[in-house]
């Protein structure tokens, strides 16, 4: 028995996410066309020949219902056998949506099992929240006085945005600046001031008589003082001016820069739409040696969250999401992808990403 799997977390009530999976117009705009078998009201045709991991069409027949939370369908793709299983399960922020297709009879080849799975998990991650979001809109009132609400899906947008906000750059070189100049101005104001020369005192003079031209004049001699020089004991008792003795006006709290960050993280919103969008973190290791220890924090906007992570191990705090996977062999990367829901129709990007304390480029 060969089974193939896939979930996702939805911010949509369980009601609207079983009209998705039921209703056959919406199902061909999210998984594959579907058209009714004349005269079974329970059996369709799905038209996913070509897809791929599909063979041939596949026509599926309704053997179980429990509206909105369990369909089973028996499938039937060119005389290989399968049951796909629907679970719709209640969660706090709407509900979560596993699919499971368990083979009965006959098996995929390793060609087509990782292929079929991968067309799945794009077609619940991608496809169907983007469904959902265009029946939600639907149901906004938004009359306006030249015409009614669009009934056309809205577009899937592809971007790149490199290098794009500078000034959380600037911002950041300012604050550094600004700490290093107050910790110097400290240092320099508790440094002792410099000991200033004693001036030295004038030498003790006696009057020695001196006869010239027949008069007595009395010239002063300088004679030592029977106490020690002011000045020679100054020049004792003061530090030497060379310059190994000369205090240092370097802060002595200054601390040396902290060595680069050993992998870099690059941002990029991948694809957006109405009421969310999917993120690309792009992890890369530019030295010569693999990194283990590593981990990437992304702060997402008010209103957000994360229904499915490929690519990395992750856990969440509120509104932060801590990335973290396998060592990144040294010139390699590693890439992360997420689908993030919002709850308002314009999606917003994350308000952060770092990677060791480093801003992630490309936001």
């Amino acid at each position: 028995m060969i089974e193939i799997g896939a979930q996702v977390d939805l911010s949509h009530p369980a009601e609207r996410v079983w009209r998705a999976l039921t209703d056959r117009e919406l199902l061909g705009r999210w998984f594959a066309e579907a058209e009714m078998v004349e005269g079974v009201p329970d059996r369709m045709l799905l038209h996913t020949a070509g897809l791929p991991g599909f063979e041939a069409n596949i026509e599926v027949e309704v053997t179980e219902r429990q509206e909105p939370d369990l369909l089973v369908l028996a499938c039937d793709e060119a005389g290989r056998l399968s049951e796909l299983t629907c679970t719709v399960t209640v969660t706090k922020q709407g509900c979560r949506l596993e699919l499971r297709e368990v083979s009965t009879h006959g098996a995929w080849s390793a060609e087509q099992h990782d292929p079929r799975e991968q067309q799945l998990r794009q077609a619940l991650t991608v496809r169907l929240p983007a469904i959902l979001d265009w029946i939600a809109f639907q149901q906004v009132d938004l009359r306006r006085a030249d015409g009614g609400m669009t009934a056309e899906l809205p577009l899937i947008g592809v971007r790149g945005r490199p290098g794009r906000n500078p000034r959380r750059r600037r911002t950041l070189v300012a604050v550094v600046a600004g700490a290093v100049l107050v910790a110097g101005t400290a240092a320099w104001v508790t440094l002792p001031p410099d000991a200033k020369p004693a001036a030295a005192p004038a030498p003790t003079e006696t009057a020695s008589p001196t006869v010239t031209a027949g008069r007595t004049t009395v010239a002063p001699t300088a004679t030592p003082s029977a106490r020690p020089s002011r000045s020679t004991a100054s020049a004792t008792a003061r530090p030497s001016r060379t310059p190994s003795a000369t205090p240092s006006r370097t802060p002595a709290s200054a601390t040396p820069p902290p060595p680069p960050t050993p992998v870099t993280a690059r941002y990029e919103t991948e694809s957006d739409r109405l009421f969310g969008y999917t993120g690309e973190i792009v992890v890369a290791n530019p030295g010569g040696a693999p990194v283990a220890d590593w981990a990437v924090v992304v702060t997402l906007a008010e209103g957000t969250t994360v229904d499915d992570v490929d690519g990395a191990n992750w856990r969440q705090d509120k509104r932060v999401i801590t990335f973290t996977g396998a060592a990144v062999a040294a010139g390699g990367s590693q890439t992360i992808s997420f689908d993030v829901r919002d709850s308002r129709p314009k999606a917003r990007e994350p308000e952060s990403c770092t990677i060791g304390g480093q801003q992630c480029a490309g936001l």
